[in-house]
This record gives structure tokens, C-alpha cells and sequence, in this order.
């Protein structure tokens, strides 16, 4: 009987409003990652742009992705702010995520000397939770 109630707490909360929606959010960060990432490899490795610098464009390359997807299939649009402040919100948002994500492939390649790929992956996974929770509290109307 205890499994039971477990099992229909993990059931409940699998299906929860919030747990669909970071559901979304994962399929769109995919998303962006991959137009981030691959833009990233292609900018080192084919135009052999500084990781630092390449990694700065590609994430706002992405950003613009993000932005486009996230506020279409992710969140519900505030009536109460304009789109150009909700893009404004969403990209000071996004500031604050990169200045995260360009610590983290500082310390993890140059100090660590960790690979920009790898390191790339575990600072998306850090950054992304930062990313839903933040747009979650100041973008959407629907909060769960």
C-alpha cells in the first residue's frame, strides 16, 4: 500500500502543470543548445574565434531562439508588460545567464582545463535551471 501512495505522488507530480511546462522548456533549451552549440564548434574549430568570444555570440544567437520559442510554447504572455519589455526582461535575464555560463567556461576551461566542448554541457545544465526558474518568476502570467 506505502508503494502505491508513492507511486501516485510520482504520478502527480509527472503530470503536474509545472513539470509540462519545464517539460517544454527542456524541448526548447534543446533546441537553442543546438543552434548555440553548433555555431560555437563551428566558430573555434572552422573560423578559430576565441572560445570566450565565440562562446559570447553563440549564446545570444541562441538567445533570440530562446526567446522566439519560449514565449510561444513555454509561457503564458503577461498582458501587463509590451513585447519590446518582455524581450528586454527576457534579455536581461539572459545577461544574467551568460555572465553565469562564461564563468563557468572560464573556470572550467581555463582554470580547469576541461574541454570548451564538455565544458559547454555542464554549463548549460547549470545555467538552465537558473534560466526556467528566473523567466518563470518575472515572464510568465500562468504561474503554476
Amino acid at each position: 500500500m506505502g508503494n502505491r501512495t508513492e507511486e501516485e505522488h510520482v504520478r502527480a507530480a509527472l503530470s503536474s502543470t509545472a513539470t509540462k511546462q519545464f517539460g517544454r522548456f527542456a524541448v526548447v533549451g534543446l533546441v537553442s543548445l543546438a543552434v548555440e552549440y553548433s555555431l560555437l564548434l563551428y566558430m573555434v574549430e572552422v573560423q578559430s574565434i576565441n572560445y570566450l568570444v565565440a562562446t559570447t555570440i553563440s549564446f545570444f544567437a541562441s538567445v533570440v531562439v530562446n526567446y522566439l520559442l519560449s514565449m510561444r510554447y513555454v509561457f503564458e504572455r503577461r498582458e501587463d508588460i509590451s513585447r519590446k519589455r518582455e524581450f528586454t526582461i527576457f534579455a536581461v535575464l539572459s545577461a544574467i545567464g551568460l555572465g553565469l555560463n562564461d564563468l563557468y567556461m572560464f573556470i572550467g576551461v581555463g582554470v580547469l582545463n576541461i574541454g570548451y566542448q564538455a565544458m559547454k554541457l555542464i554549463s548549460t545544465f547549470f545555467v538552465t535551471w537558473y534560466n526556467f526558474f528566473s523567466r518563470r518568476r518575472f515572464l510568465d502570467a500562468g504561474k503554476a
